[in-house]
């Protein structure tokens, strides 16, 4: 029996929470997750998983016996990235997520100069807005806008950006601009139901968080949507300052409540902290850091002149 193939299945297995779950995200048959199960415990002499027809769960030897394997597992993974030479130079494949607008306008441009600078690197970039789960899917490193839940990940700040409210100079020379956030029940909104859950805005009034209940006439899924509806004179729009930017520098929107706007959201990297660094990793987060903090920072400038 190969002991370290065998941890690693009984290792999936707990964290799918089932057999068949396990079986699919190994590409493995049914009967041979069970049948490796089964050979594990006898070869221990142990009960690890009490199996019924719901749920698995773990006996005390089983918990034990897990937090051994992923303890032994981790040292083996490191020692083989140590022996392949992962730790003396940067090399391999790196894989990471951001979200859709700030991956295309500020990470893809300083990720092609990192492959420029760093030839034996790999960079596998999934650009999207759903906030994944890196283990589960086998990713090295994230880029997030917004607070951060408690977890295990290690977070690195790279700035601040601003839930901005803006409408086009059009729009504003035949609707006077709303003074206060309860004046948004008189204008056309655009909902990008990404930020908008239950389509509601977020202001600071007299320094407390004021959500403002609106009810959009056009409904988008994406911020370059809802931008370029705004930039018509349609409506109002609020979005996220580095996606409304190209579109205030060219003067198609305004700036609006900008008195109320809600607490900036923090940007992060956020990456696993267990075991030492893959220096693919470690370069990364030296280069892109500093250039990605510049690029916040400008995008903030913009908006206070503005």
């Amino acid at each position: 029996m190969d002991r370290l193939h065998a941890m690693s299945v009984f290792l999936t297995v707990v964290d799918t929470g089932s057999l068949s779950a396990a079986g699919r995200k190994l590409g493995m048959p049914l009967p041979t997750v069970s049948r490796k199960i089964t050979e594990l415990e006898q070869h221990l002499n142990a009960k690890l998983i009490t199996r019924t027809t719901r749920k698995l769960a773990l006996t005390d030897t089983g918990a034990s016996y897990l937090a051994a394997s992923r303890r032994i597992l981790d040292s083996v993974d490191e020692a083989e990235r140590a022996a392949s030479g992962e730790y003396s130079a940067p090399r391999g494949d790196l894989v990471m997520t951001a979200p859709l607008a700030f991956g295309r306008l500020h990470v893809v441009p300083v990720l092609c100069e990192f492959l420029q600078t760093y030839p034996e690197v790999n960079v596998r970039l999934s650009l999207g807005d759903r906030n994944i789960n890196l283990v589960d899917e086998h990713v090295d490193l994230a880029l997030r806008v917004g607070v951060l839940p408690s977890s295990g990940m290690v977070a690195k700040a790279l700035g601040e950006v601003r839930r901005v409210v803006c409408a086009s100079p059009h729009y504003l020379a035949r609707s006077a601009a709303p003074q206060h956030p309860d004046a948004l029940a008189e204008h056309p909104c655009i909902g990008f139901d990404v930020l908008d859950a239950g389509y509601g805005w977020r202001f600071v009034v007299d320094g407390k968080d004021h959500l403002v209940p609106i009810r959009p006439r056009l409904v988008v899924n994406s911020a370059e949507a809802a931008v370029d509806a705004a930039s018509t004179g349609f409506g109002l729009a609020s979005v996220l300052s580095y996606q409304a930017e190209a579109a205030l520098r060219r003067g198609d929107l305004s700036l609006i409540l900008r008195d109320y706007e809600a607490p900036p959201l923090p940007v992060n990297f956020l990456y696993l902290g267990q075991g030492r660094l893959p220096l693919k990793v470690r370069a990364w987060l030296d280069f892109a850091g500093p250039r990605l903090r510049e690029r916040i920072a400008a995008v903030d400038e913009a908006l206070n002149r503005g």
